[in-house]
């Protein structure tokens, strides 16, 4: 017997989605490779009841719960082939075949940082893409916007409500001369000189010219890619956001194959840990009632 649905991403997006198909009495497999986006972050924020915590706890903590629901499996590994099947879906894994009669995609993306030394290294400890989620910690101190490309404007317009804010245009933007304006009357500084690294235990941005720039915390909005390759093989329509291709999803998180839902930051422009649970929270209710309407 196949599987009701079978869920590709056990991180927010789908065990959010897992739990409505639980909670419905049917039968669902997650299939986890255990990479979530947030992992290199130390705390979460923004997320409402869980303000705060590592994302690793808030993740286990939902996997626990849905592992309460006899009718949920999780398996560890990698989905390398999704094929329609029948009235339904074959999921490959090494060593394993999992059928389903829908499916959900909440695979997510990879963030591809600027190559410069010392950036990976503080990737979500005191460099960040989110005011939303870090700036309140950083105590109204320095911020830096590191540009990479016309974003790094609406970046820089945001952050000086979370401190002292500079934007280095590190080649890769240059505001025009309402951009400069705008971006004068927030009291943003703009840094042109050319950034090739950083260093010590936060973020000490040291330009080409050898001056350094002391910061609390740096922001840049790196070009995001699909951390699968199911979606793009299964013939998943895509839309190109301001970071990088996501899924095509209509307000129910179907795309543009039928039996085929997406979610969580693969199927949006951005996102966060409360964007991806209420996608996850959509798409499973939708695939559950596709199930009984059609």
């Amino acid at each position: 017997m196949p599987n009701d649905v079978a869920i590709v991403g056990g991180s927010y997006a789908g065990l959010a989605a897992a739990l409505q198909l639980a909670r419905a009495r049917r039968s669902v497999v997650v299939v986890d490779a255990g990479h979530r986006r947030n992992r290199f972050a130390g705390t979460s924020h923004g997320f409402l009841t869980r303000d705060g915590e590592a994302p690793a706890s808030i993740a286990e903590s939902g996997r626990q719960q849905l592992l309460a629901y006899p009718d949920v499996r999780f398996v560890e590994g990698v989905a390398e082939m999704a094929r329609p099947e029948g009235e339904g879906f074959n999921i490959s894994l090494q060593g394993e075949n999992l059928s389903a009669r829908r499916l959900i995609l909440a695979t997510g993306v990879v963030d591809e940082l600027p190559a410069i030394p010392g950036l990976r290294e503080r990737w979500g400890r005191t460099v960040f893409h989110c005011p939303y989620c870090h700036g309140h910690e950083l105590a109204r101190g320095q911020i830096g916007v590191l540009a990479t490309g016309p974003h790094a404007f609406y970046q820089a317009m945001m952050l000086p409500d979370w401190g002292s804010t500079t934007l280095f245009i590190n080649g890769a933007f240059e505001p025009d001369a309402s951009q400069s304006a705008m971006l004068a009357a927030r009291g943003v500084k703009i840094e042109k000189e050319p950034v090739v690294e950083l260093e010590d235990s936060k973020a000490t941005v040291i330009l080409a010219d050898g001056r350094k720039v002391s910061l609390d915390g740096l922001f840049v909005a790196p070009r995001t890619r699909m951390a699968s390759d199911l979606p793009e093989a299964l013939g998943c329509a895509f839309e190109e956001g301001p970071m990088g291709p996501f899924i095509r999803t209509d307000p129910m998180k179907a795309t543009s194959v039928a039996g085929v839902y997406a979610c969580g930051d693969a199927a949006r422009a951005a996102g966060s840990v409360s964007h991806a649970v209420g996608d996850g929270v959509t798409a499973g209710m939708a695939a559950h009632q596709s199930l009984i309407f059609g």
